[in-house]
């Protein structure tokens, strides 16, 4: 069977790539500008045998497949601006019981109710440290409808693998642009499942890491019994007081990220090779780079793109390596300045770094970063 190619919404690729992924189970709450990946899921997953329910509030839905992933399902919950705030706490409870769940953020103007159908991207750092304590980030942000359809897949596979929480951060424009997008087959499409046990019931540690410090996972129902819960525990899942068990489990955590980092990591890279000026963008930012990138060219002023498409871990050694053969780092972004933190603290000392940044609610347009660049030259 030939490739599918399909006009689709950011959204609707959104929903694809999750039920290509194998995910059987959406629960959440509907919220401006990611309704439709509700709207699509609640249409979709009840003809091939997967579960919809809207629950009565945006923490109510992550918990609801949270407790769904403990049955062995593949899940997803979907929001946007105050409802991501509202998904913290549980994001946090999924990251320490270890609990795979796909949580996807179409970004809004904000902060409260801000403004609900305009884009921006002002959950960045939100991402990484919105929920409290240390605990473990993978983070990923499409810049096109085949890339979320595509990173839709991989936050499923990484949820897997790693027995966690992963974030895919949209924004308004790329969740309800539509663009023409080829569907692959599903022989073409990798697929991670969670490892599973397959030891006796009572010789199951459910928190006993493996080589890759990513303990098996048992569905509930089938046979394994174990605790479950948001407080410190050790490799049983009880709870603890024992100050080394508390510290080797927060370690590991964040350390089943952290030494896994060339797994985890992507970027994309355009004209970089002879640059003087690079562009720093994600999202449908990186779009109007691109555009701008090819005007300053024909202009004769070297420019390239670096952008970030695992935003958590950030992709800090290529950057600062970048950045040692570089005049300038421009960092366009529609907030007042949140990755470019990590830019800053990364390559300050060995380049310059200028924003550009909009909260008006509008898109950074290609004009506005040619003259931003002109400006500094």
């Amino acid at each position: 069977m030939s490739n599918k190619v399909r006009l689709m919404q950011g959204n609707e690729a959104c929903v694809e790539g999750a039920i290509a992924a194998g995910m059987k189970f959406y629960a959440g709450y509907p919220i401006t500008p990611s309704t439709e990946i509700a709207e699509i899921s609640a249409e979709r997953l009840p003809r091939i045998g997967g579960k919809f329910i809207q629950m009565e509030d945006e923490i109510a839905g992550i918990a609801a497949a949270i407790g769904a992933s403990l049955t062995g399902a593949k899940t997803m919950t979907a929001t946007s601006g105050p409802g991501f705030s509202l998904k913290q706490e549980n994001i946090g409870y999924a990251c320490i019981a270890e609990i795979p769940v796909v949580v996807v953020n179409v970004q809004r103007g904000g902060p409260s109710t801000g403004q609900p159908t305009s884009p921006a991207q002002g959950d960045m750092m939100q991402a990484k440290w919105g929920t409290h304590g240390d605990h473990p980030v993978i983070a990923l942000c499409p810049s096109s409808v085949r890339e979320t359809f595509d990173l839709t897949i991989r936050a499923f596979n990484l949820a897997e693998k790693y027995r966690m929480p992963v974030l895919l951060m949209m924004d308004e424009v790329i969740g309800h642009m539509r663009e023409k997008i080829e569907i692959p087959n599903a022989s073409e499409i990798e697929i991670v499942d969670r490892k599973r046990p397959s030891c006796p019931a009572e010789d199951y540690l459910p928190f006993k890491p493996e080589a890759n410090l990513v303990p098996l996972m048992a569905d509930f129902g089938a046979g394994y019994r174990y605790h479950v819960t948001g407080l410190v525990h050790d490799e049983t899942g009880f709870p603890s007081n024992s100050t080394d068990i508390a510290d080797k489990l927060i370690r590991r955590l964040v350390d089943k990220v952290e030494l896994n980092k060339e797994d985890i990591i992507t970027w994309e890279e355009e004209n970089t090779e002879d640059a003087d000026i690079i562009i720093f963008a994600y999202g449908c930012v990186a779009r109007a780079a691109k555009t701008a990138i090819k005007i300053l060219r024909e202009k004769g002023i070297k420019v390239g793109l670096f952008r970030p498409i695992t935003v958590w871990p950030f992709p800090e050694e290529r950057l600062i390596e970048l950045s040692k053969s570089v005049k300038t780092i421009i960092a366009p972004e529609m907030n007042l300045g949140q990755m470019v933190l990590e830019v800053e603290r990364l390559c300050n000392k060995h380049t310059k770094i200028e924003r550009l940044n909009k909260v008006n609610g509008e898109i950074i347009y290609p004009e506005e970063i040619v003259a931003k660049i002109e400006e500094v030259l």
